[in-house]
Parts: C-alpha cells; structure tokens; sequence
C-alpha cells in the first residue's frame, strides 16, 4: 500500500519514512529560489529542513521560481504534493527517506513580473541561485561576464520587461531601493569557482549597461558570498520513483535521490542576515577558493576523467565505471600524477584522503548515477574543470599526458559515436560545433584545439598538444581500451 504525498497525509507515512516535526503554518518565506531542480532539493532545502527541526529560523523558508519552460512542469508536480519533497539518501549498505518542507510556496513561472513583484516583499532576504554552470553568461575565452550576450543586451535596453534571471534581479534591487527598502543577498549554489563573483560580475555587469549609476549602488549594497556546494544527486527517473513506492511505501511525482554525503562551504557575507546554518554542518570560512579548488578538480575533474573512457566503452553508471580497472585506475593515476598535486593547501583537510573519499562516493552502486549525465555539457565543464589542472601543471613544468588523454577522449566521444558503433544523443548545447569539429580532428587533431574559447593557446603549446594528438589517433585507430592500457603501462 502506498501513500500519496502531501501535508495531508504526513502522518499516515510508513514509519520508516522521517517527516518534519515543525507545523508548515509556522514558516515564512525568506528566500526565493531561482532554478529548483534534484540539487538544490537534496541540498539546500535539506539544510533549511535540519535547521528548522530544530524549532529555529522559521522565517527562512523557500519560495521557488524559474523562467525556463520546464519549470512549469516543476512548479505542478511540486504543488501538487505541497512543495514536499521525498530525499532518499543513499550508501552501499543502507537507503533512508526524510520527506522535507523547507518550500512553502512557487511563483508561477515563466512570468518575470510575478518574480519581481515577490521580490518586492522584505521579508526575502536572500534570492539564491542554481542555474547551471553555463548560466551566467561568461564569455569561454576569456572567464569574463559577456555584456554582448544578445539576451543581456536586450535586457539592458528594456530592464522595465526583463527576460533573464539578472534582469530579474537587478529590477527587483532596483525597485526595492526607490521604495526605500534593504537589498537582498544574492547567493549563487552553482558547482561553479568563485560562484559569488560570477555572479556579482553578471549582475554587475548588466547594471553598468542598463544604468551605471545604479550600478554603483548595486556594488555598495548587495552581497554576493561565494560557496562549495557537493552532494552527488542523479537525475529522477521511473526507477527512483518506484523504489520510493515499493520500498517506503510513498506515491511522490518527483522524490530525490542522493548520496548520504553533503557538504556546503559558505563565505559570512549577507545583506541582511541570514539563517543559522552554521548550527546544521553548514561551515561558514573567511576564503572559500581552497575548497572551492579542490572540490572543482578533485571530484568533478574525477567525473570527466571516467565519464568519457567509459561513455566510449558503453559503461552506463558510476560505479560500473568504478568497477571497470581500467578506468579506476585511470582515475586515480591521473588524479595522484596530474590533479592532486597542484591543488593548494586546504585547511585541517588531507587531499590524499580527500580523493580516497572521492573514489568511495563514486563507486556507491545504490546512486545509479549515469555516464551520459557526467559526459553532459562538456563545452562548459571542462573549462573549469579540466584546463585550469592543464595549465597549472605547464606553467610549472610538469606532465599532462594524463589530461592530454582525457581531453582526447572528450574529443572522441563528440564525434558522436561509442566504439561498438552505439550513436551518442546530443548531450552538449554546442553539440553540434563539437560533433562538427571531432569529425575534423580526425584527420587533424590540432582541429580540436582551434576551439580558443575553450582551450585558449593550448593549441600552441606542444607539451599538451602533442600527446593529445597522439592519444587522439589511437583512440580512433586501436580503441579506447588500448589507449587506456597503452596509458597505465
């Protein structure tokens, strides 16, 4: 017998199935969320939840919000079920479920007014942010905000009818600073370096071109906290749906899976205050640049570095590709040899046990996350991700053979094709360029590293270039396996 999520029905739950103690009339909402999707569900939320078992900051709960078009589908299975949220965390050996209600409410999407008029309310605080890591309108080639951008320089001509997420904002700082009200904080939770000046700079930005004065005011005023965000959540599936009916007894649209694991490293810098999460493992530190590196390359430089060998090799999750020797030790060949090293130091934090953490969280069988997600959005990944680790290690004289190989094997992947001949989907939003310039790499493989905006003047640095094209060419002529082998031996 199931149970159909909702306020409701929360004490009719299974008893293995944790649900909030606190009365959902007693919260208020006191940060609006732009971009509510499985991360920020498993992560934010989660913490709110913690914070407010504890009877504390019940004026801080969420409301959410988001201008693309799948958010209306996200808005009505989410009220549909209350705004409640089923978190199934997850390790090898144990699955627990908390149903969470830190979300009271959701602005009806797809309309930028409705966003601004509930930003016109003081009692939010804080607007926060996951909008992915190409959201922020950063030119590639040169990290910078792009005040080109076509939709930011129609936002910057006509702010009254703004179209993204920081024309959004800015109208809405804009609004409350002529009724005389305090600024909100903006909080970026985006698996990005520096997140809170990416997104100051995108904000700021779009304020110098629409009105440099009140962008002065904007950069007096507002803060922006950068933060490390981690928590391994896959994607929601029929799988995750059906394990949460049959093995807890609940009927929820939309439930999160995750892994036990979670972590988030937050500057003290608010506008206006904010929630005690330092009371729920939130740790709130002066930098938070050395964590925010050695997360970025560490565990998502890990991800490329076995999602593309086993995408190529039809390996479908995670730990399958954990399981796989060849790609295991690959990653930890690459990571000991190439990424670790030029890590900085982070206090009271061992990297060398942080990368065994890292390999365990990615060999957990029970987070069935997959391949394709991991390969997904690689124009935009790797240059955070990866060329940051290939740089450092030029400039200081070391091997890149490693990341000269997984950057191969990016480019092989692009061509669009597995090994076995299997056809691989559009999984970028440049697919098509990247597919366009894998088919002319081919033949010449500097054709891949032409792409500046990505790899600025590695193409001319032969320490990187050459054993890329090696490793290109033998991918297409012996396979990834070979190439792997040929690499570890």
């Amino acid at each position: 017998m199931t149970t159909k999520l909702s306020l409701q029905t929360l004490n009719d739950l299974p008893a293995n199935v944790a649900r909030p103690s606190y009365s959902r009339v007693d919260l208020k909402p006191g940060i609006l969320h732009i971009g509510v999707g499985n991360f920020h569900r498993a992560h934010q939320q989660v913490y709110l939840d913690r914070l407010f078992e504890t009877g504390r900051d019940l004026d801080w709960a969420f409301v959410g919000a988001g201008l693309m078009p799948f958010d209306a589908k996200v808005r009505d299975t989410l009220k549909a079920q209350d705004y409640l949220a089923t978190v199934v965390a997850q390790e090898a050996e144990s699955s627990t479920a908390r149903v969470t209600g830190a979300m009271v409410d959701f602005v009806e999407p797809g309309d930028p007014e409705k966003i601004v008029e509930r930003l016109a309310d003081p009692a939010i605080r804080i607007v926060s942010l996951t909008v992915t890591e190409g959201g922020y309108f950063v030119d590639p080639s040169t990290g910078e905000f792009d005040p080109t951008n076509p939709k930011i320089v129609a936002d910057a001509n006509n702010l009254d009818a703004p179209q993204t997420v920081f024309g959004v904002i800015l109208k809405a700082l804009k609004n409350r600073r002529d009724a005389g009200q305090k600024p909100f904080t903006v909080m970026s939770c985006d698996n990005l370096p520096h997140n809170g000046r990416v997104a100051r700079d995108a904000v700021m930005g779009l304020a110098k071109e629409a009105d440099p004065e009140f962008a002065a005011w904007v950069g007096e005023n507002v803060a922006f906290p950068n933060g490390m965000v981690d928590r391994i959540t896959p994607a929601t599936g029929d799988r995750e749906r059906r394990i949460v009916r049959d093995d807890f007894g609940v009927a929820d649209e939309w439930p999160v899976f995750c892994e036990d694991y979670i972590q988030w490293v937050l500057e003290d810098k608010f506008t206006a205050g904010r929630p005690a999460l330092d009371q729920v493992g939130v740790q709130f530190v002066p930098d938070v640049s050395p964590y925010e590196t050695m997360k970025i390359r560490i565990l998502n430089g890990g991800h490329a570095i076995i999602a593309y060998p086993s995408g190529l090799m039809d390996i479908e999750f995670a730990h399958e590709a954990m399981e796989n020797d060849l790609v295991s030790r690959f990653l930890k060949k690459v990571e000991t040899e190439e990424v670790i090293p030029i890590v900085p130091p982070v206090p009271d934090t061992s990297l060398d046990d942080y990368f065994a953490l890292i390999q365990r969280r990615f060999a957990n069988p029970k987070i069935a996350d997959t391949i394709r997600r991991l390969c997904l959005d690689g124009s935009n990944r790797q240059p955070k991700f990866i060329i940051p680790s290939i740089k450092d290690n030029i400039a200081k004289g070391r091997d890149v053979t490693g990341l000269a190989l997984e950057s191969a094997l990016w480019c092989r992947y692009c061509l669009g094709e597995t090994d076995s001949g299997k056809t691989i989907e559009d999984n970028d939003p440049s697919w098509d360029r990247l597919t366009k310039q894998a088919k002319a790499a081919k033949e010449n493989p500097s054709a891949w590293l032409e792409m500046t905006d990505i790899y600025g003047s590695l193409k001319d640095e032969p320490r990187f270039a050459e054993p890329f094209g090696n490793w290109l060419r033998m991918l297409y002529e012996k396979g990834t396996k070979a190439a792997l082998e040929s690499y570890l031996a």
